[in-house]
């Protein structure tokens, strides 16, 4: 029988149970860790390891490329942002370049920090009292 690992499971609860915007700001938070651990696997020359961080990162990305409603200029604008971290991407995991991985890490942490913010806005505004 194999074993649960607890802290799996309550990673995989609060996946299940976070609402839409929850669940845009724990991808961010994977895209980064994933460009973390890159940069990490590059400086102890782990080509493989790199690849598939960045890879993992990739995928990230194009899940929340795809899932973007471009009928609004915010999701246009997203869009363009995603297309180019994508191609950036490629960019580092082609050269294993540290210096284009701490470019998008550095995009993402102000588009995960921009998200957030507008998640506690939205919520002030929903259950906020301005009167």
């Amino acid at each position: 029988m194999a074993s649960v690992n607890p802290y799996q499971v309550y990673q995989q609860n609060s996946v299940m149970m976070a609402s839409r915007g929850e669940l845009t700001a724990k991808l961010y938070d994977g895209a980064l860790k994933f460009l973390s651990q890159a940069n990490k696997a590059i400086e102890v020359k782990d080509i493989e390891g790199t690849h598939n961080f960045l890879i993992r990162a990739q995928e990230i990305i194009n899940y929340l490329n795809n899932t973007l409603d471009t009928k609004y200029e915010v999701g246009q604008n997203l869009a363009s942002i995603y297309d180019y971290i994508l191609r950036r991407l490629a960019e580092a995991n082609l050269k294993k370049d540290k210096e284009i991985i701490s470019e998008i890490i550095d995009l993402l942490k102000d588009l995960s920090s921009t998200w957030r913010e507008a998640m506690v806005k939205a919520k002030g505004a929903i259950g906020g009292n301005d009167g």
